[in-house]
């Protein structure tokens, strides 16, 4: 039985974060987060939510990992006729959340997704252990299955067909997206729900990327 839900709270007193404090770009302040995050110990730092919505507005979000990450965005695979997929390529608007509670964290993301090239997502895909690649062969992502045998069934049926191979060809239907970002926002926890919220907004692209600084209020 659920008790005093409304009362669960904790006060955040672990870091500050301050102007003078940031990177000159957004990339360069996730990859000092991002390290700290994984030296800190936390498991799969790169679990991040994925917002989509579809061509009516309807949002729906999971977790995916991140793959990799530049100054040209953040980057996810996936299979391209998943619900997600399918989201966008209807509108390629999105969101990312990284949420690193044990350092009382938030970066947030809002950016267009688009296809990386096939030969990125072809070296990414056979990279991966060969019973991952046999997954993404099996699985028609988000459809629906009549049984978890029948899942099962297929996973053997492609392993056997595939048995004489180190590594399989890349899925038709299987890439990645980049998540070029125009605002990302980093958010630090501070006591008495006083919290650091600094947003990087994309202010121009040429003739090289500008970000404008602005502090949000809690």
């Amino acid at each position: 039985m659920l008790r005093d839900i409304d009362q669960l709270r904790r006060d955040y007193q672990r870091a500050s974060l301050d102007e003078e404090d940031l990177r000159e770009s957004p990339f360069q302040q996730f990859r000092a987060w991002f390290e700290e995050a994984q030296a800190s110990g936390i498991e799969e730092a790169n679990a991040m939510t994925l917002a989509t919505a579809n061509s009516e507005g309807f949002p729906s979000l999971r977790t995916v990992l991140l793959k990799g990450f530049d100054e040209e965005g953040f980057v996810f695979y996936t299979n391209y006729g998943s619900r997600k997929g399918g989201e966008l390529a209807e509108n390629p608007r999105c969101s990312l959340l990284f949420f690193w509670k044990e350092l009382e964290r938030q970066v947030r993301i809002e950016g267009l997704a688009q296809r990386v090239g096939e030969s990125v997502s072809r070296a990414y895909f056979q990279s991966r252990p060969k019973d991952s690649q046999i997954a993404a062969w099996a699985s028609k992502q988000s459809r629906v299955v009549e049984s978890r045998a029948d899942l099962e069934a297929r996973f053997e049926q492609v392993k056997a067909q595939f048995a004489d191979k180190e590594v399989l060809p890349l899925p038709e239907n299987w890439g990645g997206f980049v998540i070029k970002p125009y605002k990302i926002e980093f958010w630090q926890g501070r006591t008495n729900r006083m919290h650091d919220r600094l947003l990087y907004t994309l202010s121009e692209l040429q003739p090289q990327p500008r970000w404008a600084i602005s502090r949000l209020n809690p």
